[in-house]
Parts: C-alpha cells; structure tokens; sequence
C-alpha cells in the first residue's frame, strides 16, 4: 500500500538555529523527505537563520551534509536532492539585537501573500526576543505562524511567561506549540483504535481496564546535553510534555469531531482530572533515580555524574509515577508512567492491562490464563500488538497460550513510516493545530508538575542511583509490585 501525497499551498519557511543540532538531524531531512514525496509546491523556500555569518553555498553545504548523513535516508546526487538544495536561502541574524533583520525582511517580501513559517528552534530564552522583532519588523501577515519547540518554560510561572511573550506578537491559532511524540503513526493510531472500532471502546473504562503503563526509555546518555539536561531533569524534559501527552490520548472521552479544539478540549479535561501528587503523597507515588556506570550494548559506559563532569546533582534522569485519573471512566485505574536514560534498552510503548476474567472454565492442566492486554509500541518498530489467550495446536488436551495479534506497519503497509516532524511541518502549513499543544493545555501539565518538583525540593532523599544498562532503581519496581502489579518490559 502506498500513502496517498496531498500537496500543500506555497509557503516560506524561515528556520532561527538553522545551524542547530535540531535543524540538522530533524529538520532539513523531514523537509528534504516531503520535498522528494512530491508534497512542497515548487514556489516554496526554506531561509535558514541563524547569528553566526555564513554564505548561501555554505548553507547549502551544510544542509547537504545533514540531509546525507540523516538515519534512514538513503540519498543519492540527483534531481531531488539537487532541487530542494535550490529551494534553501540563508540570512545572518542576531535575535536580540536588529542585525540582519531588515534583510530578512527584503528577503521575506517577495512572498508577503504565502503562508508564512517562523520556526524557532532555538532556546526558549530567545523565544522573547526574536517574536519581539519579528513583530517590530512587521514579519507577521494574516497567514503567519509560529512554532514554538519545548521545554516551553521550566515551571508553570516561567511557561506562562513564554506563553505572554509570544501571544503578545502572534494570536494562539497562529501559535503552534510542537511535541513530535504526537506526529508518531502510533500515536495517531491510538484514536482511530479507540474511536474507530467497536472492539475496544465498550471495554475502555474502569469496568475492564486494570492498569495502564507508559514506557519511554532511552539507552543513551545525556549525548552531549549535560549541561542543559542538568537543568531540566526526566519529569520536566520528558514527563510534563511526551508522557502526559500519551496518557490523554488514552484517557480522554471521544471528541465531537476531529476538529483541533475539539480533540484538545478532551485533553484537557484529563489533565484538569488528574489526581494531586503533592508533599503529601509524593513519597509513595513518585520515584526518581540517577544512572551510575553501567555497560550497554556498546560495552562499557559512565556515570550521569561523570558525564556532566561535577561529583553532585540532584537531577533525575529517572522518574516512576503511579497517576490517577478522577473521573468516572477511570476511575481506580492506575496509570503507571517511567521514563529514564541509560535504559535496559530505547522503547516508547503504551501497555493497556485489561483485567482478569472471573475464574475460567478450563482445567488447571490447561495453564495460567493470563489477562489481555494491548501493547502499542511508538519506537522502535511501530506497531500493536493484542496479546490474547488461544490453544496450543495438537492433540493432547487443552493448553492455553498467551499469543500476540501483531501489526507491524513496516509489514502491513509495505511504506516508509515519516518521520514525526514530516507530519507535523507540513500540518502547520495547512494550518492544522490538532497535534499541537494549546496554551491552556501547556499550563495544565505544569499545574500538575509543580507539586511534584517541589515536594522533590523539601526532601532529604535525592535520586535513587541506578546502575546503567538496567531498568532503574528497585523503588520503581516496588512502586508498581506493591499494588500487585509488574512492568511489562517484555512483551513487545
């Protein structure tokens, strides 16, 4: 089966930190990929920004280099490449003060009437400054967005902060705030397993569904982000945006429609729902964890304390949570989230654990009759998974086996499986804001992360070390086993 290509209007796309790390391995190649699809018009330009001085070919060179050297890319010097490096401009910048601007501006003028693109892949302490100047500088036309990439902000003050600086400039439909957990094929399939088959949501509910868990794991280490990663930790980097943004699209109640504020309305509802994890209780329902020296695949690896180059931190490159959802769908049903660095091994999956059915009618002979449970895996190999109880084939009397339904989309569909950013770039063209994170919604998650982080500040206790290469620290074992329970680290 091959995706059907739907093209979009005319645009100019103008990239801040073009030079980046994010622009470099995400987005000139997600670009490049929808240009070869045959989805950019070829009245398009992407205009790469950035503060340090560089000339167009030397642009030109440097996106060739990131395009070739993306995973996944297979590339050769012809025509596609050849035409989207014909599409690139390149402008020197300075985001806090006016240089470079006005030729940005003559730059931009000759496509006042295109959507417009500004895409600030830069930190959020530039958010301020280069929305101020792209308003001074009268950058803005009614067919104008921005993108603005996380952590949108660290705490819910400074988030309202960001949120205040770049309404001041663009109005929130022109405002895309962008998560790539959300342009994830399996993402967007966890709404049209919900919505669009009966099979599943009569039995999506408290009535059927024991627990949930959410993994985002990660074999890696800081890869060189230390320093910002020591400013951040798992809760703010990983939990408030990617994980929380999971557990809404699997607790919310179905939208009217597909419409953006309709889906994001249910969203945050959930997070208005959920449960208070304070000083209080934070003890019990939270666990954090540091990695130490350990080995992976690759052999041997440091410490989280050697890699940053400073012998104390209390930053988490760990974290466990047990959440609750307060309302009548869910509730009693816990929702178990972790996510770490320095893993056992990288997998993002959503387990939904349904519960056991009342004592079967076969024979103990017959083995275990293990729950169902849905696996949607995210990364690597997306796809899903219902694992189902069925007999052993031949003869020799009923033995049960629990046994997968697997739907891998590489296999199923036979297609490249784009890049999340491909998605996502291409829905802020046509305007679309469904998989993107609304102000309200950005400061809901905050409003439930702070307690969190606080508690973690009055506390004695800093993170559990973990050795790396293993699943974390036994708290987080005990955190889920307590209830009964066990991570499904296997099962997919």
């Amino acid at each position: 089966m091959v995706a059907r290509v739907i093209s979009v209007e005319p645009f100019d796309i103008v990239v801040f930190g073009a030079t980046g790390d994010l622009a470099r391995r995400k987005l000139l190649p997600a670009l490049f990929e929808r240009d070869r699809a045959g989805q950019i018009p070829a009245e398009a330009r992407i205009i790469g920004v950035a503060r340090r001085a560089m000339s167009g070919e030397e642009f030109v060179a440097f996106s060739r280099d990131a395009v070739e050297d993306a995973d996944g890319i297979e590339v050769d010097t012809g025509p596609d490449l050849a035409r989207f490096l014909a599409r690139l401009d390149f402008c020197a910048v300075d985001a806090a003060f006016d240089a470079g601007w006005p030729e940005l501006a003559a730059l931009l003028e000759a496509g006042a009437e295109r959507v417009r693109v500004f895409y600030l892949a830069v930190g959020p302490d530039l958010f301020d400054p280069i929305c101020a100047r792209i308003g001074a500088h009268g950058l803005v036309t009614p067919r104008t967005r921005v993108v603005v990439e996380k952590p949108v902000g660290k705490d819910l003050a400074s988030a309202q902060a960001v949120n205040a600086a770049v309404g001041r400039v663009f109005p929130e439909e022109a405002v895309f705030r962008i998560d790539h957990y959300l342009g994830k094929e399996t993402v967007q399939n966890l709404m049209a397993l919900r919505f669009a088959n009966a099979l599943f949501e009569p039995v999506w509910n408290s009535a059927h569904i024991d627990h949930v868990q959410i993994t985002v794991a990660e074999s890696i280490g800081t890869a060189g982000r230390a320093g910002y990663y020591d400013t951040a930790g798992a809760l703010r980097d990983m939990v408030q945006n990617h994980i929380l943004q999971l557990l809404c699209l699997v607790a919310m109640e179905p939208p009217v429609s597909l419409d953006a504020d309709a889906v994001r309305d249910e969203k945050l509802k959930v997070l208005k729902a959920l449960q208070p994890i304070d000083a209080a209780n934070a003890g019990q329902l939270t666990v954090r964890g540091q990695y130490r020296a350990g080995a992976s695949a690759g052999g041997a690896v440091p410490g989280y304390l050697d890699e940053l180059g400073r012998p104390n931190s209390a930053t988490e490159t760990f974290v466990a949570l047990k959440a609750e959802i307060a309302n009548w769908r869910w509730s009693g049903v816990p929702f178990y989230l972790r996510t770490g660095k320095r893993l056992a091994s990288r997998v993002s999956e959503i387990v939904v654990a349904f519960r056991p059915i009342p004592p079967p009618v076969f024979a103990a002979s017959g083995g275990p009759v293990v729950p169902n449970r849905l696996v949607i895996r995210l990364q690597p190999d997306e796809g899903v998974k219902l694992w189902l109880m069925i007999k052993d084939p031949g003869p020799g009397g009923m033995r049960l086996h629990d046994a997968p339904l697997d739907m891998s989309f590489a296999s199923v569909f036979g297609a490249r499986n784009p890049d999340a950013y491909e998605r996502l770039i291409m829905d802020v063209v046509r305007g679309n804001q469904t998989l993107f994170m609304r102000r309200d919604e950005v400061e809901a998650a905050w409003h439930w992360i702070d307690p969190i982080l606080e508690a973690w500040r009055t506390t004695q206790e800093g993170p559990r070390p973990y050795t790396a290469g293993t699943w974390g620290p036994s708290a987080a074992v005990a955190l889920i086993e307590r209830d009964g329970r066990s991570w499904m680290d296997d099962d997919a």
